[in-house]
């Protein structure tokens, strides 16, 4: 008779069918062990003992004992993570990259031959996914593991789109309310030396205010402070005042029943950009709601725009973010588009809901193009173009403690008192200092315009229509018309009251104190359709150089052309505002001047001129490479019907993005230097979505929903290429930008160890 089996208590088994390998880390590692019953386990083993062989290198190499095709998966202990930092993170980042200088090479025991045999784990790719799912399985709980070897040789394609669909959403999603104030409440932008977390309830929302009192009632470890904004929160004065005691402003709330038979309210769930950017964006929560549209996630996409609605109600606007001192400044409009995506993803269970929904959504805009995007100062009457031209004061508080000093400088040194002191007196208005105040209306513009920073607009910002606002806007009036006609039966009643802006736009009607206002008459699509049209003849007359073949900024001060050559032109496909015959010339002319290894940088080198240590990169400039651009190039050039070329950019984009993955520890950054491939970016605040321990938790951003995006783009062929990380320059061949086949061809043989190792300044002078 056999001899009974004794297994440990808290052991389960499953039959090796059932388990799915590539699954999200809360599936794979929750709830009890479980093994396979094809697999045998020693007690003493299950409960930690893990027999080991030192492992065989270089001239032993001939000695390992040959791997069995049954050994698929390796035994793990809890002592596992120091073995492998110890051995393999050299640099002491907890992360294991292709810059740390250990063996890259791990032995671990199989479980079919209960740790004895081994299984050598190899390279920089599959030694960091060891460390990402040991911490994963130590985030569960598990203290130890039977793992999957397909797990840490998994398609990095796979793995990185598994990642930001299970996990870097979710890590990323907050909730204002009593249960999300402690995680939201954290600003790392905050530099007055006071943390006390603190919200601002906009007028007019009782209910809210008297919510998050009750919040700062039941915590009073968290010394919530709750203050009530005035009716008018965007005054610029009052702003200012706000600078010594930032922070977070009130969101969009929904009532639900708080399980005492009453009712309470709850925050809408919504994704921030990461890193030191944690609070709701505008232009970032348009790319990251295409993101999650990709993934499904169409409810978290709908709550965010329920947030873009109230901002605009209680706001004025849709906010550059939702913090005190951001009450004065928005972004790039992307309102429309956002909503009709989402609305075309909506359940279409019940049609009516979802058309009350749209309508919300499409007034809101309504009312932020009049007050805001068409409404002096923003507006330049006699061309007709807006410009981003915020209102405000003093020095942006959310830059960096240092970012100003060199222009602060020669003004302290005038006076004869320390930058410190002199910040602190120009911010006061004790000291006047009428050019400082024309360059901080500037920068102020720039960080409006989202390009923060860029010499395409420093020192000049306020004071260009750019071809970006431009194509958005001819985007938002066409989306409105269209939304009024095929939804709206072509009338569309406008709730709240406010002035309508003159049209056509001129210097003689802007003078006019007298208003429309918005309740006065219904919407119809005509209307839009007219201003749409007046715009694109308004692009064409003052941006499209016919010489060039390109579209630039036009400065309505200097009333001319400002010939920086900007990715941004591309944006008018976006928007289709182009002709054929412009989309075509940009395409064939214009395209090639912007397109490198990784993808299409911000601007032309020669655009940005010459750099030094007094006049230092900026990040909105080549060879930096940004999400926005690369997504509204992709989707310009598939609606004119140049499919190949999006996909060849999105192929170059995802290509730099997953070498990186693959090469440092499945990082996800905010941009790439698209020249030489690298995330190991100095410019300006250097790069964000770096800063992990062992595991990503975020990605960032809008570069997580570029990956998605980007993805839908790529054939089965072109997918299968990214996974093992072959270059573009072998996939299509150097003729497809033969301007640059030289470089790139240079740039393709270069050693992507070697840009790291380069990136960290390592003096070989030292000895060692």
């Amino acid at each position: 008779m056999a001899p009974a089996l004794n297994h440990p208590t808290g052991v389960t088994f499953v039959d090796d069918g059932h388990r799915s390998v590539h699954v999200d880390a809360a599936t794979y590692y929750g709830g009890g062990e479980a093994f396979t019953r094809s697999r045998t386990y020693s007690h003493s083993h299950i409960h930690g003992y893990i027999p080991k062989r030192t492992p065989l290198f270089e001239e032993d190499t001939h000695m390992r004992a040959r791997r069995m095709s049954h050994d698929e998966k390796s035994v793990t202990g809890p002592q596992t993570i120091r073995v492998v930092l110890e051995q393999e993170d050299t640099d002491g980042d907890f992360q294991i990259s292709i810059t740390d200088a250990g063996p890259k090479m791990m032995a671990l025991g199989t479980a079919t031959s209960n740790g004895f045999k081994t299984f050598d784990v190899r390279g920089t790719y599959m030694l960091s996914n060891l460390l990402q799912e040991l911490a994963l399985a130590r985030d569960h709980g598990r203290k130890r593991i039977v793992l999957d070897e397909g797990r840490l040789s998994e398609n990095p394609v796979d793995r990185l789109s598994r990642m930001i669909k299970n996990s870097f959403w979710h890590s990323l999603t907050r909730r204002i309310d009593g249960d999300g104030l402690e995680i939201i409440t954290a600003d790392p932008k905050n530099r007055t030396g006071r943390v006390q977390p603190r919200i601002y309830v906009p007028h007019g929302e009782p209910a809210m205010a008297e919510y998050y009192r009750k919040v700062a009632r039941e915590k009073p470890h968290m010394n919530l402070d709750v203050q009530v904004l005035p009716p008018k929160p965007d005054d610029a004065v009052f702003v200012k005042s706000l600078n010594s005691k930032p922070g977070l402003l009130a969101l969009a709330m929904n009532e639900v029943d708080d399980g005492k038979g009453g009712r309470t309210l709850k925050g809408i769930p919504f994704i921030v950009p990461g890193a030191r950017f944690n609070e709701l964006y505008n232009w970032d929560s348009y790319f990251i709601s295409l993101g999650l549209l990709v993934d499904g996630q169409v409810t978290m996409a709908k709550g965010m725009v329920d947030h873009f609605i109230f901002e605009i109600k209680h706001y004025g606007k849709i906010l550059n973010g939702s913090r005190s001192y951001y009450l004065c400044r928005t972004q790039p409009p992307f309102l429309t588009d956002m909503a009709l995506q989402i609305y075309n993803q909506l359940d279409r269970s019940d049609v009516e809901s979802n058309r009350q929904w749209l309508k919300r959504a499409i007034q809101a805009a309504i009312k932020e193009y009049h007050t805001i995007w068409v409404a002096e100062p923003r507006i330049d009457p006699k061309t007709g173009l807006s410009r981003y031209r915020p209102d405000g004061l003093g020095i942006p508080p959310e830059t960096e403690a240092t970012h100003f000093t060199h222009i602060l400088e020669p003004y302290a040194e005038k006076h004869g008192i320390s930058v410190l002191e002199f910040s602190e007196k120009y911010n006061n208005g004790v000291l006047k200092e009428p050019t400082l105040d024309e360059y901080f209306l500037h920068d102020r513009a720039v960080r409006e315009s989202g390009h923060d920073t860029s010499y395409r607009l420093e020192k000049r910002c306020a004071n260009l229509g750019t071809i970006d606002l431009q194509a958005l806007l001819y985007k938002y009036e066409v989306d409105i018309g269209t939304a009024i006609r095929e939804v709206f039966d072509d009338e569309l009643e406008l709730e709240e009251e406010f002035d309508l802006a003159p049209f056509p736009p001129s210097v003689e009607a802007y003078r006019n104190p007298y208003r429309e206002r918005s309740t006065n008459r219904s919407q119809n699509s005509d209307e839009w359709f007219e201003r749409a049209d007046h715009r694109r003849e308004m692009i064409d007359k003052y941006l499209w150089n016919e010489n060039k073949k390109l579209y630039f900024d036009y400065d309505t001060v200097l009333e001319k052309q400002s010939l920086y050559e900007s990715v941004t032109a591309f944006w008018a496909l976006w928007a289709g505002c182009a002709s054929e015959e412009q989309c075509w010339n940009l395409v064939s002319q214009s395209l090639k001047k912007f397109e490198v290894l990784g993808g299409l940088v911000s601007g032309t080198e020669e655009s940005r001129g010459k750099i030094s240590l007094d006049r230092p990169n900026r990040q909105w400039d080549y060879p930096y490479a940004w999400p926005p651009h690369q997504i509204m190039t992709w989707v310009g050039l598939e609606r004119y019907g140049y499919l190949e070329d999006a996909q060849r950019l999105s192929y170059r984009f995802l290509y730099m993005m997953t070498t990186a993955f693959v090469d440092f520890n499945g990082v996800v950054p905010e941009k790439f230097d698209a020249v030489k491939l690298s995330h190991l970016v100095d410019a300006e605040y250097g790069n964000q979505g770096l800063d992990f321990k062992m595991v990503p938790r975020e990605g960032f951003g809008w570069m997580n929903a570029a990956y998605q995006v980007g993805l839908s783009f790529l054939t089965t062929h072109m997918r299968r290429a990214v996974a093992t990380c072959t270059s573009p320059e072998v996939l299509f061949g150097p003729s497809a930008n033969l301007e640059n086949a030289v470089a790139q061809a240079a740039l393709a043989a270069t050693d992507p160890l070697g840009l790291a190792m380069e990136s960290l300044n390592i003096d070989a002078s030292v000895p060692a």
